[in-house]
């Protein structure tokens, strides 16, 4: 049995705004791109489970969240 794939979640845009797009971890496809956040089971129930290019099991259980700055201005970096 296939190892189920995780999503992905790279914010876009302009500062003050929260873009989002999802890709499936196993092709690249993108499940889902738009400046409403949408949460992981939201993108699940609306890709019926699956990656509807690859046909990869989703799941919840993130293996990797990639967050990018859209711009050096827009990075801040937190103390530890």
């Amino acid at each position: 049995m296939a190892e189920p794939s995780s999503i992905s979640c790279i914010p876009l845009g302009e500062v003050g705004k929260l873009p989002q797009k999802v890709n499936c971890h196993k092709c690249g496809h993108v499940l889902y791109q738009g400046e409403e956040l949408r949460s992981p089971e939201e993108i699940l129930q609306a890709n019926e489970g699956a990656c509807p290019k690859c046909g990869a099991k989703l799941s919840l259980a993130p293996l990797s969240i990639n967050v990018e700055a859209t711009s050096q201005k827009s990075f801040v970096k937190l103390p530890r």
